[in-house]
């Protein structure tokens, strides 16, 4: 009997550290934008200090974070703020064309005609550029489509600085101006090689437009 109830004592004081531990490594915290009295504003979650940078940056760590999203005010706020796209030079429709091959041409296609690959699998097929309504679009047009996203396009606003849908901008009016450059614009060397260059073959007349048999040629043709 002693034994026993030596044994249900023990018992219970283990039941008892096992609570505590738990306690320990199971505590009470404040969930994602919970409310604490313990600070002025009433919020739990603290904003980080001035000058802090965040240790896990990119997509995955803002969507498992629940910081996704909370920037994009401030994202549009400063594309609202550069409204004149910057002078177009070399370098800038270079960044375009590496920021363009990776967020545009898989949709779009390297020509801009939205002949892309993900289209070619089954994806609506966006507008091509070199239509006149997306050639006669302003600047500031393309701009907020690659931002805040139109049709199926989702916003690349997150992912695309405004620098960077600028040179984007430039890049898709480089590849209008391949397509479509008036001969007269053109240096005169690239005018000059095109003077050298063979001329196309004249397509061969059909039957159509020959010239009509004399009658009585096939029966002597036959005979």
């Amino acid at each position: 009997m002693r034994s026993l109830v030596a044994l249900l004592a023990v018992a219970c004081a283990l039941a008892g550290c096992e609570r505590t531990i738990k306690d320990m490594y199971v505590q009470p915290r404040l969930g994602p934008d919970a409310a604490s009295p313990l600070f002025p504003d009433g919020k739990g979650s603290r904003p980080p200090p001035p000058g802090s940078v965040a240790v896990a940056s990119g997509e995955l760590a803002m969507t498992s974070s629940g910081r996704r999203g909370r920037d994009a005010p401030a994202a549009r706020d400063a594309a609202l703020a550069a409204s004149a796209p910057p002078a177009t030079d070399l370098a800038l429709l270079r960044r375009g064309q590496s920021r363009y091959d990776i967020f545009c041409a898989p949709c779009h296609s390297p020509l801009g005609d939205g002949d892309g690959r993900v289209v070619r699998r089954g994806f609506p097929r966006p507008p091509s550029f070199h239509q006149p309504r997306l050639r006669a679009a302003p600047d500031r047009h393309v701009f907020d489509v690659i931002g805040q996203g139109y049709g199926a396009m989702p916003a690349y606003g997150d992912r695309l600085l405004p620098a960077d849908r600028w040179a984007v901008v430039a890049y898709v009016r480089a590849l209008q101006l391949s397509q479509d450059a008036p001969v007269a614009a053109l240096p005169p060397e690239l005018r000059a090689g095109l003077r050298a260059l063979p001329a196309p073959p004249r397509p061969a007349a059909s039957r159509a437009s020959a010239p009509a048999a004399a009658p009585g040629a096939s029966d002597a043709e036959a005979s």
